[in-house]
């Protein structure tokens, strides 16, 4: 892809919903697949070097993700995407927020990154809140496309955690810390 048409496509993406009036027409197709990315659906954060449930001082699951998608004509696709997170305090926490970074990616299917925006949002934690559940609502993924007759299902949007090399390690690893129920 040239670079003056990849940085289109991420404008469009970057860009957000502009107003537009959607007709009643059925979409011309599906709607992209979207997924959480498998190293990057949790993270540990941990207060100093040792890898123990004692010194977790974060921690994150996406527990669930979903895709609604309107586009007809040669319209481009816009979605929106609600993303579950379950974020928790450990035991080595020192603060009350944690300031949590995701991303959503959109790619073709098993193929190109076409654009790729992180989010980040404060997760407050009250006294004694050991777990913090919420969802986050991207309403501006839009997906150009450059002939009506290409199909959401052309396209794939994935979402994860934005992870430090050392916690995608730890993920590869398949080492889980579970908390104990309260």
């Amino acid at each position: 892809m040239r670079p003056a048409a990849a940085l289109l496509l991420i404008a469009v993406f970057l860009a957000g919903c502009v107003g537009t009036s959607l007709s009643d027409e059925p979409n011309s197709g599906p709607c992209p697949k979207v997924f959480v990315l498998e190293e990057a659906v949790r993270f540990v954060e941990f207060n100093g070097d040792e890898r123990t449930l004692e010194t977790v001082a974060f921690s994150g699951e996406i527990t669930d993700v979903r895709l609604s998608c309107r586009y007809y004509a040669d319209i481009p696709i816009r979605s929106q995407v609600e993303i579950d997170f379950e974020i928790g305090r450990g035991p080595a926490a020192e603060e009350m927020v944690y300031d949590l970074t995701y991303f959503v990616a959109v790619t073709r299917t098993d193929r190109d990154l076409i654009a790729k925006e992180e989010f980040t949002v404060p997760v407050r934690f009250r006294r004694n809140e050991r777990v913090v559940s919420f969802k986050e609502d991207i309403n501006r993924v839009i997906i150009p496309r450059f002939d009506p007759d290409i199909s959401g299902g052309n396209f794939e949007v994935a979402v994860g955690f934005a992870l430090t090399q050392r916690q995608v390690i730890f993920n590869r690893a398949g080492v889980s810390l579970k908390f104990p129920e309260a």
